[in-house]
C-alpha cells in the first residue's frame, strides 16, 4: 500500500499566510502540518509516499520535507499545475500508484485518529473503499455520509437536508477501482472533480466502501480560526502527555501553560499563555499573550499592557512603539 498527500489547495483562506508559503508547510504546535500527515502514514508502515503539489511549490517542498530523508521513507512529488478538485489530484498521481491500493490524505488535514481500520478495510476485508468520518455539529457544512452497518450508502456534499451528521473528514482508502470512477463522473456545479462524487459512483456501481469513526481530536486547517483551534487542542494534548516544558531562564516573566517556546526565542518582562506557540528566533519584551501563533522571527516590544489574542503573527513581523517603519 502507498501513500497519496494532497498539497495543490490554494489556502485563499489563509491569505496572507499563504501567500508566501503553502498552506500545509504552516506549523501547528511549531511542526508543519504535513508532518504529522506523514507520520500517521508511518504508523500503517507506509514508505512510499506521493505528494501532489503545485509546480510553483515545489522549492519550498524540498527544502522543508525534501525526499522524505528525515523519516525513512520515499517521497516522489507530482505536480497538479491547475486545482479542479480532491478527484483530480488524484487522477494525476494515477501513474505514480501503479494499481496499488492506497491512503489518501488532505495535507491541511490534522487528524489524531490512527487509520489502520481504513487501511484493515481495504487489505484485509472486501471493500473497495473506506472513508474516516467524524460527528460534527453542523453537517450542511460538510460531505455528508448516509451510513448503514458500517458501509457507506450514500454521499451528499453540503446537503440542505442533512440524512446524517456524519462529515468526511480527509483520510481515504481505496484499491485502483477508484480510478474507474475519477474516470467516469464530470465537472460538479463549481467545476471541479468532487471525491463525494467519485465514491459515490462507486456506490451506485455496486462497489462496497466501508467507514471508520472517530471521536479523537481533527482539525480542517483552512481558515484562521480553525488554525487557531488546532492550535490550542494540539498543545493540550502535548501537555496531558508531559510533552511540554517550559525552561527557567524566563524568568521575570510568566507562563501560563499549555505553551510552546522555541529555544531561540528571547522573552523579557512578558505574560505567555495559555496556548500560545511562538517559533524560532523570536524576541518579546513586555507583552502580554494568550491563545496566539507567533511564527518564525517575530519581534513585540512594549505592548502597553494589551493582552495580545487569537492572534496569528506573520513571519519576521516587528512592532515597537518607539520606532518608526514597523510592520506587522
Amino acid at each position: 500500500m502507498k501513500g497519496l498527500i494532497l498539497c495543490a489547495g490554494k489556502g485563499t483562506r489563509l491569505q496572507p499566510f499563504s501567500n508566501h508559503k503553502p498552506k500545509v508547510l504552516l506549523p501547528v504546535a511549531n511542526k508543519p502540518i504535513i508532518y504529522t500527515c506523514i507520520e500517521k502514514l508511518i504508523e500503517l508502515d507506509i514508505y512510499e509516499i506521493g505528494i501532489v503539489i503545485r509546480p510553483d511549490h515545489a522549492a519550498m517542498f524540498m527544502e522543508e520535507v525534501g525526499a522524505g530523508e528525515r523519516w525513512g521513507v520515499r517521497i516522489t512529488y507530482i505536480y497538479q499545475n491547475v486545482s479542479l478538485g480532491i478527484a483530480d489530484a488524484v487522477r494525476h498521481a494515477e501513474t505514480y500508484l501503479n494499481n496499488e491500493s492506497f491512503l489518501l490524505l488532505l495535507g491541511d488535514n490534522l487528524i489524531m485518529q490512527s487509520l489502520e481500520g481504513l487501511s484493515h478495510a481495504i487489505l484485509q476485508e472486501n471493500h473497495e473503499a473506506a472513508i474516516l468520518l467524524g460527528i460534527v455539529s453542523n453537517p450542511r457544512d460538510f460531505g455528508i455520509a448516509e451510513v448503514q452497518e458500517d458501509r457507506i450508502i450514500g454521499l451528499e456534499e453540503k446537503p440542505a437536508v442533512p440524512k446524517s451528521n456524519l462529515a468526511v473528514l480527509g483520510a481515504y482508502a481505496f484499491k485502483p477501482d477508484i480510478f474507474k470512477a475519477i474516470h467516469s463522473i464530470s465537472p460538479s456545479a463549481r467545476g471541479e472533480y468532487e471525491i463525494t462524487d467519485a465514491i459515490q459512483w462507486m456506490i451506485n456501481s455496486g462497489y462496497s466502501v466501508a467507514c471508520q469513526k472517530t471521536e479523537k481530536h481533527y482539525s480542517d486547517v483552512g481558515t484562521m480560526e480553525r488554525w487557531l483551534e488546532a492550535n490550542q487542542w494540539m498543545l493540550q494534548l502535548m501537555d496531558d502527555a508531559g510533552l511540554l516544558h517550559i525552561h527557567e531562564r524566563y524568568k521575570g516573566s510568566t507562563i501560563i501553560p499549555p505553551v510552546l517556546i522555541d529555544p531561540s526565542t528571547e522573552i523579557i518582562d512578558c505574560i505567555i499563555g495559555p496556548y500560545v506557540t511562538i517559533g524560532p528566533d523570536a524576541k518579546l519584551v513586555k507583552c502580554t499573550i494568550e491563545n496566539s501563533i507567533l511564527l518564525e522571527g517575530v519581534q513585540l516590544t512594549n505592548r502597553v499592557g494589551t493582552m495580545m489574542s487569537h492572534s496569528i503573527i506573520s513571519t519576521q513581523s516587528v512592532y515597537n512603539p518607539y520606532t518608526r517603519g514597523s510592520n506587522g
